[in-house]
């Protein structure tokens, strides 16, 4: 199933869910039956059956999908981890920009996973409101994970298994000679969204093709096969290093192709099995 935290006339952040078999795109609102945040959602999906879900679900209010706003799914995660040079074509982009300030790395496991301000977190209708107008702030398109269970230290042969979920996000990147994670933090520089689209669906992390156009030009197009460390390795690499806990969103890394945005531009993201979700740029 699809996740999603929208807003829909007077409704303001409501939780809801998106059955892909469904013959109309509509959007049951499951607020009231399942609770107002992702992973109480998603704990409630879990303690049932297919079945006993779809039956309780049958009284839900009903959306148009079309007439819904997307927030992101997951409000306020406790962690955004994020992984740095994660595609090898992106290392020799960066190397050769000149918008690198001396942060030049080309090893992910030395230069080891950052975090994000949770606070920078939006979804997608909300849109970017970019800072610094004097200085380039970059589009990277990324494949997110969403934790389902707390895991430390934790092998990749068994990552997978605490994985809630997946979803698109853009990490909006300021260029400049200050720290990553410092550039990276803005108020609306993490834009995850549509929805999460949950672990049974069977999406295999190793084949999302990613894709990101601006004004309609293509911008970013690769597969998450080209990650330099899969999800499962990322996930044994972060839990080594930090307790990832249920609702924590993991962006795996982005491809070549990042390039300038400024206020006016409308993003495109689009992932295979992940829906796609369209991104306004304006001036703070």
């Amino acid at each position: 199933m699809k996740i999603l935290n929208f807003n829909s006339g007077h409704l303001q952040r409501r939780m809801g869910i998106w059955d892909g078999d469904l013959k109309q795109a509509q959007v049951m609102d499951v607020t009231d039956l399942a609770g107002a945040d992702f992973m109480s959602v998603w704990d409630w999906l879990q303690q049932r059956t297919s079945a006993e879900a779809q039956a309780q679900l049958s009284g839900a209010a009903r959306f148009p999908l079309a007439e819904v706003t997307f927030n992101s799914p997951v409000a306020r995660p406790g962690k955004v981890l994020a992984a740095p040079i994660n595609y090898k074509l992106h290392i020799e982009e960066m190397r050769n920009n000149g918008q690198s300030y001396g942060h030049i790395i080309t090893d992910i496991r030395k230069a080891g996973i950052f975090l994000k301000a949770s606070s920078s977190v939006v979804g997608a209708s909300q849109g970017v409101a970019q800072r610094f107008l004097d200085r380039r702030t970059d589009h990277e398109i990324e494949l997110c994970v969403v934790i389902g269970r707390l895991a430390n230290c934790v092998s990749k042969e068994e990552a997978l298994s605490y994985v809630a979920g997946y979803c698109l996000g853009l990490d909006m990147t300021i260029r400049g000679p200050e720290d990553r994670s410092f550039r990276k933090s803005i108020d609306s520089y993490t834009v995850l969204g549509p929805w999460v689209v949950t672990a049974d669906e069977g999406i295999d992390p190793t084949q999302v093709e990613i894709q990101i156009d601006v004004n309609g030009q293509m911008r970013q197009h690769s597969s998450t096969s080209d990650m330099v460390m899969n999800v499962a390795e990322l996930i044994e690499f972060a839990s080594t290093f930090y307790t990832l806990e249920p609702g924590d969103v993991l962006m795996t890394g982005t491809p070549q192709g990042v390039g300038p945005v400024r206020p006016g531009d409308v993003m495109l993201a689009k992932g295979s099995g992940l829906g796609e979700m369209t991104v306004h740029v304006r001036a703070a």
